[in-house]
């Protein structure tokens, strides 16, 4: 009996169709293990497998394809040799590295049959979320929270993406907690996360999310204060690279700034005053400390040992950052850092620093383990949830590759007094999606020659029509609008616009304005007396949809929404669930209503090819 012939008679005439496929599965955690395994056994032809992790020892519980023997290697890479084992007939191609990462483009994408996500963070779901949409390739997009799961299949034009339904803002601080008087460890943490590490390595203070920047009185005061701490480390950075660069920054921002706030007397009248931290005194102490301290993430360190890590932290990132300034790999753009949970020098510096200042404060301080699950918003994992919904991936993309998406559904794990699994039909795009609601095209620019000013004046004025009121932004911010016009001289490479980057214009006329049109930059060298920029392709841009007009009912407006008036079906089940399925991860993006409410038995799939039934028992 050949290993095919079962899924052969489930599947039918598609079973050819999924050996011969090429898909992509990005994150090989929780979820991606057990999709894998799914992926393998069903039998599809060729399956490229993309993340940056590395196996965790706390990852072993539910991630089934690691060992022990596993632990600190690439989950990519050992996801592929254990899964491969199941089916031989199967090629898998591992990519240790960043989905966001150049090579990963918009062609690249295209290759696919079908991108399955398996992702753990907001940032990196939206990126495949608009690459995939950008390539047209049909989009699985899955997540888990605790006891709660969550499908969805997104098709570029005929079903809401990911970004279709508002996610909600991670938690902000206020910044006169932050700054002046922390009582929890996640103030420290959100503070060496948000403020210290992005003053040293990133933006402005002004640009952190976890920053609750409302101009209330008091608030007003301390990010006043915060500036100016601001600038005094900015002038600090500059000496970044010598020897006594970690010494200026300890002694600022746990001595320096320390003793301002002690000063502030009335600020204590209630409770105990900061100690400041002595560099010299704690340097001899750790004099003995290794680097291999950071590697014992599930203890509390010392003082000792996180002044230890802090400053080699420190070190490491300096030299990090130094390259890419060598390297001049950012165009016009300043070289930064960014914080990433499963970057060992990022939470390194963040675990020591949020430490060092929680001694100060007299704060309980935490493991590196616990910093990491704070500071990247991780919560614990059910495998049973992640087995389930790796299942209806699957099934799902069966209907996507039959191109029967009118039977593919928006599918919901919800835990309550009984097992329920709920469905609900896709919808269509919303026409105010900032994402999907907008026109695609592929430009093709001579970077070695092209200038802002050919794509504002030749390109989008003259060729496209736009009016004098728009703008154009690259994903390091905006290039042009009619207040800035400065770098119209300037040639792409200068801004850093390249090969594979993005741009975004934004019709701001006030009547009829178009749609937003993003354009996907393909480098090419063209002849000299032909344009530096053209498209790849005809272009028709719509015009963005008037807003609709309310109807006053006894006085009171209500909306209407598709001709239809009131709320849709599942809005009183996202307020009740939305704060488990997004807060933490932005993991799952909206939930149902229950569907099923009485019996033994759940209907799943009510196609008309059959329904799946899962008896309750």
């Amino acid at each position: 009996m050949g290993r095919d012939r079962y899924p052969k008679q489930s599947l039918g005439s598609l079973h050819s169709h999924i050996k011969q496929s090429r898909i992509l599965m990005v994150g090989a955690g929780g979820i991606g293990c057990e999709l894998l395994k799914n992926l393998v056994l069903t039998g599809f032809g060729e399956i490229h497998i993309v993340d940056l992790d590395t196996i965790d020892l706390s990852n072993l519980n539910r991630q089934f394809l690691f060992r022990h023997e596993h632990i600190k290697k690439s989950k990519a890479l050992v996801a592929k040799e254990s899964a491969g084992k199941f089916n031989p007939n199967v090629k898998i191609e591992a990519h240790h590295a960043n989905i966001k990462d150049p090579q990963f483009n918009v062609q690249w994408f295209k290759s696919f049959a079908i991108v399955f996500n398996a992702l753990d963070n907001l940032e990196a779901r939206r990126h495949v979320n608009k690459m995939c949409l950008a390539a047209d390739v049909p989009l699985i997009e899955s997540g888990t929270t605790g006891f709660n799961g969550q499908v969805q299949v997104i098709k570029k034009g005929q079903t809401e993406c990911y970004d279709c339904n508002v996610k909600e803002t991670p938690k902000s601080f206020p910044v006169c907690t932050i700054r002046s008087t922390p009582s929890q460890p996640i103030h420290c943490i959100v503070w060496g996360k948000s403020y210290l590490f992005t003053e040293i390595f990133g933006t402005s203070e002004d640009d952190a999310p976890e920053l609750d920047h409302t101009e209330d009185s008091e608030n007003a005061k301390e990010l006043e204060k915060l500036r100016q701490e601001s600038q005094a480390l900015k002038r600090i950075r500059e000496s970044m690279g010598s020897e006594e660069f970690p010494r200026m920054v300890f002694e600022k921002v746990f001595k320096e700034d320390i003793e301002r706030l002690r000063s502030m007397e009335g600020m204590w009248n209630t409770r105990k005053p900061p100690e400041p931290l002595d560099y010299d005194e704690i340097s001899q102490k750790a004099l003995g400390v290794g680097s291999a301290i950071a590697q014992r993430d599930q203890i509390v360190w010392t003082l000792a040992e996180n002044f230890a890590v802090f400053i080699d932290s420190l070190r490491r990132l300096s030299s990090r950052l130094e390259e890419l300034r060598a390297n001049g790999e950012t165009g016009n753009a300043p070289p930064i850092l960014t914080f990433d949970k499963d970057d060992a020098d990022t939470l390194d510096f963040v675990a020591a620093s949020a430490n060092l200042r929680s001694y100060i404060f007299g704060i309980e301080t935490r493991s590196k383990f616990d910093i990491k699950q704070m500071a990247g918003n991780i919560i614990p994992a059910i495998a049973t949830t992640n087995a389930m919904t790796a299942g209806l991936c699957v099934l799902q993309a069966f209907k996507v590759m039959r191109d029967d998406l009118e039977k593919a559904k928006m599918v919901f794990l919800v835990r309550s007094t009984e097992r329920v699994i709920s469905v609900e039909s896709l919808r269509p795009p919303k026409p105010d999606c900032p994402v999907c609601s907008v026109t695609q095209s592929t430009l093709i620019v001579d970077t070695s020659r092209a200038t802002l000013n050919d794509l504002v004046q030749d390109f989008l004025r003259l060729e496209l029509g736009y009016g004098e009121e728009f703008s154009v932004s690259s994903e390091a911010g905006i290039l042009y609008d009619p207040e800035l016009d400065d770098n119209l001289p300037k040639k792409f490479g200068e801004l850093g616009v390249k090969g594979d980057s993005f741009i975004t214009i934004v019709d701001e006329q006030d009547e009829n304005p178009r749609v937003n049109l993003v354009l996907a930059i393909s480098e090419k060298s063209l002849p000299e007396d032909s344009k530096p920029i053209h498209l790849a392709e005809k272009l028709d841009i719509a015009r963005k949809p008037k807003p609709s007009t309310p109807i006053e009912t006894n006085g009171h407006a209500v909306a209407v929404t598709n001709g239809v008036n009131g709320k849709r079906k599942r809005d009183a089940a996202e307020a009740d669930l939305e704060d488990d399925l997004v807060r933490k991860r932005g993991k799952v993006a909206e939930q149902s209503s229950i569907a099923a409410q009485n019996g033994d038995v759940i209907v799943l799939d009510d196609s008309t090819n059959g329904a799946i039934l899962i008896d309750d028992d």
